[in-house]
């Protein structure tokens, strides 16, 4: 099953510390993000695609952002 998301953050804004969901990709499409995951840190702007840490991660928008959250998930059953 594959699922995107829109996900729309203002300035400074955050989505706090949360479990990997599948295997999944962020693109930004507009402004520039930080992803956070087990110490370490990546740097996002428009047109950049990051591959999600299969750990618990969050995301930081440093300018208002516009990300398009991508996951495939295996159904196991």
């Amino acid at each position: 099953m594959l699922r995107q998301t829109l996900i729309a953050l203002t300035a400074n804004s955050s989505m706090s510390e949360h479990e990997n969901p599948g295997e999944a990709t962020l693109q930004v499409m507009t402004g520039r993000i930080r992803l956070d995951a087990d110490g370490n840190q990546w740097e996002g702007r428009q047109g950049d695609l990051l591959f999600m840490p299969p750990g618990r991660h969050s995301l930081v928008a440093l300018e208002a952002a516009v990300v398009l959250l991508t996951v495939a998930k295996v159904d196991r059953g």
